[in-house]
C-alpha cells in the first residue's frame, strides 16, 4: 500500500516538473522556424516527450497570451490556411534565462 502512495506523490511532483519543462521545450521547438501544431507535437515526441493535443493547444494559447509566442497564417495544400507559431523576442529572452536555470539545476543535481 505504501508503494502506491509514494508512486502517486512522485507522479504529482513529476507532473509539476513536466508542465514547466514542456513550455520550455515548445519555445525551443518554435525558436528555429515557425511551426505548425502537429509539427510541434511530432518534434516533441521524436525527442521522447509525449504530449497530446488537449495539452498542447491550451499551452500554445497561454504562451501566446503571455507574449512568448506569436502566430502567422500560412497557406496549405491540404486545405484551409494553417496557424504557425514562432517565438517572440520576449520568448527568446525567457527561453535563454530558463536555459541558464536548467543548467544550474542540473549542476546542483550532479553535486547531490
Amino acid at each position: 500500500m505504501h508503494m502506491d502512495e509514494s508512486e502517486r506523490y512522485a507522479e504529482q511532483l513529476a507532473t509539476q516538473l513536466r508542465k514547466g519543462f514542456l513550455a520550455y521545450c515548445v519555445l525551443k521547438v518554435c525558436s528555429h522556424e515557425p511551426k505548425y501544431t502537429s509539427d510541434i507535437i511530432k518534434q516533441l515526441s521524436e525527442a521522447e516527450l509525449v504530449v497530446v493535443e488537449g495539452t498542447i493547444y491550451p499551452l500554445l494559447s497561454r504562451l501566446q497570451k503571455d507574449g512568448l509566442l506569436l502566430h502567422e497564417w500560412q497557406e496549405s495544400e491540404q486545405g484551409p490556411p494553417r496557424k504557425y507559431y514562432k517565438i517572440t523576442q520576449f520568448g527568446q529572452e525567457v527561453m535563454d534565462q530558463v536555459t541558464k536555470k536548467i543548467t544550474a539545476l542540473n549542476t546542483t543535481l550532479k553535486k547531490l
